[in-house]
């Protein structure tokens, strides 16, 4: 199993930034995938969780309104669009499924 992350930078509050992930190793369309989070000194928390047909979602709700996520089970890759973004939205952003996690991109929301 194999999760890489991308897209993460630095931006302005308001500002939006997509996240992707590329899958491989497994069977993509079959498992839910999820996005965590972790801000220095913070524990990691659930940002957002999709299931495997893209049909149910769920997120925390301090991103609740602001954040989407979705996939493409044809690309195997799973994205998080996030925008209006706020300084306390600056983390380390995981995609993860089960128990296997990426290497993580950084999110700087900055003026």
């Amino acid at each position: 199993v194999q999760l890489v992350e991308s897209g993460g930078g630095s931006v302005e509050p308001g500002g939006s930034l997509r996240l992707s992930c590329a899958a491989s190793g497994f069977t993509f369309s079959l498992f839910r995938m999820r996005w965590y989070r972790q801000a220095p000194g913070k524990e990691r928390e659930m940002v957002a969780s999709i299931g495997s047909a893209g049909i149910t979602r769920d997120y925390a709700n301090s991103v609740k309104g602001r954040f989407t996520i979705s996939r493409d089970n044809a690309k195997n890759t799973v994205y998080l669009q996030m925008n209006s973004l706020k300084p306390e939205d600056t983390a380390v952003y995981y995609c993860n499924r089960g128990d296997f996690w990426g290497q993580g991109t950084q999110v700087t929301v900055s003026s």
